[in-house]
């Protein structure tokens, strides 16, 4: 059963402040090629580059923006390298989940002594615009977290970037910020991080969700969402739950090949316009039964937005005590059945969408029966 508690954890036990989402690093076969399809269809802004030309030469990066969104898309320049077997085995998604921090040092060791295994020890990286600290540990699969320090820095991504100037850069859409990122577990793991996340980073458990919450006549899986200090660090974590068929969390673990992000949630001001804009510029989503919209307005109560066009566009809508929000969900972006994006608008709401879990779920498995994995 749905189990809701505070979502700001007491000032004086959060030992980890963290400031919020700093970037978001996805392994792709193609960088290059990845950072025009972010422009293209989602809006990212040209921002900065890293490879050849500023004197790496064992990998290539594309730093894409938008409002408060760092996207760094990385590919290899060689075979047989660890990022190469990467996306071999886990193909194009995330590897980096950066962490803004006041101190990456004090961040790193704080970590570790908690049990973190470490990714890399603090280093301190410089250029003419001043300095970062950056220090990384291992999460589930082979996801990590890297603390990033760059109050002494002012520079436009990193040090070893150099700025991205481009002529093509196609108006944004309206994504201003990363609201949380879900995690894939295998069945029996979601416990075990959700107190890796307790212990490690002071994270507190904001809500929880079973298999009576998140279930299908075939398919369940069971969630619990994690959440920093100050409430801007949110991170679900899925595990499936025994079914008659395969869930989408069996089906994301054998194509990803283990744990991994599933997806990641941006925010936007007015969905209407954002899906819009996605679907004109062809992204898709996916979609729901029109019948979901017939006893929506009985089910959330009033809304602003007209539902004729929430219906038109396949945008969900579900209320909590604090308020409502709207939500849609791309199909998955690269060749495997994995990582996908989620398009939000809260307007009050805190939680995540619970009164959408049944359609959202029977959506997904009729894309999972024409994929031949249900």
């Amino acid at each position: 059963m749905e189990t809701l508690e505070s979502t700001v954890v007491d000032n004086e036990q959060d030992f980890m402040p963290i400031l919020g989402t700093d970037y978001v690093e996805l392994y792709v076969s193609n960088a290059k090629q990845a950072a025009h399809f972010y422009r293209s269809a989602f809006g990212f802004k040209a921002h900065a580059y890293a490879g050849l030309e500023t004197g790496l030469t064992d990998r290539e990066s594309y730093v894409v923006i938008q409002d408060r969104i760092r996207l760094v898309l990385t590919s290899p320049l060689h075979s047989d390298t660890e990022m190469g077997r990467h996306i071999d085995k886990h193909g194009d998604g995330v590897k980096v989940i950066a962490l803004w921090v006041e101190d990456a040092k004090y961040a790193y060791d704080e970590a570790v002594s908690r049990g973190a295994d470490s990714y890399f020890e603090p280093i301190t990286e410089s250029d003419e615009h001043g300095e970062v600290v950056r220090s990384g540990i291992h999460t589930y699969g082979e996801t990590v977290h890297v603390f990033v320090e760059r109050k002494n820095y002012n520079g436009s991504f990193l040090p070893g970037y150099k700025e991205w100037t481009s002529h093509y850069n196609p108006e944004p859409i309206g994504l201003k910020y990363v609201d949380h990122m879900v995690g894939n577990v295998e069945l029996g793991a979601m416990n075990t991080w959700v107190k890796w996340y307790e212990d490690v980073l002071g994270f507190k458990q904001i809500l929880s969700f079973d298999d009576k919450d998140i279930s299908t006549e075939f398919t369940a899986l069971m969630s619990k969402v994690m959440s920093n200090g100050n409430g801007r660090i949110k991170f679900p974590i899925n595990e499936p739950a025994a079914g008659l068929k395969k869930s989408q969390i069996d089906e994301y673990i054998d194509f990803y090949e283990g744990a991994g992000v599933q997806h990641v949630a941006v925010a936007t001001d007015d969905i209407i316009n954002t899906v819009t804009s996605l679907k004109n510029r062809g992204i898709e989503f996916i979609t729901v039964p029109s019948t979901y919209y017939d006893i929506l307005e009985e089910r959330v109560g009033k809304i602003d937005e007209p539902i004729d066009k929430l219906k038109e566009l396949g945008i969900l809508v579900d209320r909590d005590d604090e308020g409502y929000l709207l939500q849609i969900f791309t199909r998955t972006l690269q060749a495997r059945p994995t990582m996908f994006f989620e398009i939000i608008q809260r307007k009050g709401a805190t939680s995540f969408g619970k009164g959408n879990f049944k359609a959202l779920f029977e959506a997904i498995e009729r894309e999972q029966e024409l994929r031949g994995t249900l």
